[in-house]
């Protein structure tokens, strides 16, 4: 069998639906893009304990169904998308990856360092992400500009914005008390597996990376948004009320597990402990 875009063929899809809790339709339709999305986003949790422990960050897919699937691990944009592309593209689906800009609220030019994904349907074509962690979307978004969505709790929309990044750029966007929030932007030219080993490589060993020094962990959830940057962990309710406090260094392994659904195994949970307690 020839190798597909996305490597679908090397995924044991019965494993990824059973890691993330799904089992419906498996036809090639929106319904079952929808559920599938809000079912790996919630399950599996964004982080990056292996940069941060200097450990390499394979993308193929048996390595990262060792990882996300087999292993109870999460992983960060790349992980996550390459995974799922892999399990849309064996469910049937027209899958294309595309390259974004992070912006966090801010039209400051960046690199393009995060992955997202594009599925055609029926003529039209969706924005799918599930890597973008603590904010990332909860279902799939048309490519229509002007587009908003309540999702759970959360609202989200898509915009067009031509003049900020110097090409002709959509921006997808969260709703926040105060107004539009900037998540990312990204354009139309076709992004692939192997780009995002390039992207990859930076993100996990570049000093300048936001990966490489501290520990960011995020799970979203339709009524609540969980985040561990370094050792503070924040919940965020969907009137963006904010929980605080810290936690111990040797209390990260039970946090990690219980609230982020991340496992670790007993040399990991020692090393991860040491890091922060050192």
């Amino acid at each position: 069998m020839s190798e597909s875009a996305w490597s679908g063929e090397q995924l044991d899809l019965d494993a990824y639906l059973a890691r993330i809790g799904y089992a419906g339709d498996r036809a090639p339709t929106l319904e079952t893009l929808r559920a599938v999305q809000a079912a790996h986003v919630t399950a599996i949790g964004f982080e990056n304990i292996d940069v941060l422990l200097g450990r390499p960050v394979a993308l193929d897919v048996p390595s990262l169904q060792d990882k996300l699937v087999s292993g109870g691990r999460g992983g960060y944009c790349y992980e996550h998308n390459l995974l799922f592309a892999a399990a849309l593209e064996r469910l049937g689906f027209a899958v294309s990856g595309l390259g974004a800009r992070i912006r966090m609220g801010d039209d400051k030019v960046r690199p393009t360092t995060h992955a997202l994904l594009k599925v055609r349907l029926d003529g039209a074509d969706w924005i799918t992400d599930v890597g973008f962690g603590g904010e990332a979307l909860l279902a799939p978004l048309p490519l229509r500009a002007g587009y908003q969505e309540r999702q759970g709790g959360w609202t989200f929309g898509i915009e067009r914005d031509d003049t900020a990044d110097g090409e002709s750029t959509w921006v997808v966007r969260s709703l926040h008390p105060e107004g539009w929030f900037d998540l990312y932007s990204f354009g139309a030219e076709p992004r692939h597996a192997v780009d995002f080993t390039v992207l990859n490589h930076y993100m996990a060993g570049h000093p300048r990376s936001p990966f490489v020094q501290r520990l960011v962990v995020q799970r979203p959830d339709h009524g609540l948004r969980r985040t561990l940057i370094g050792t503070e962990l924040t919940l965020t309710g969907t009137d963006y009320s904010r929980d605080v406090r810290e936690v111990p260094a040797a209390e990260l392994p039970r946090v990690l597990a219980e609230v982020f659904r991340v496992a670790l195994t007993d040399a990991d949970e020692k090393t991860l402990a040491g890091w922060y307690g050192r």
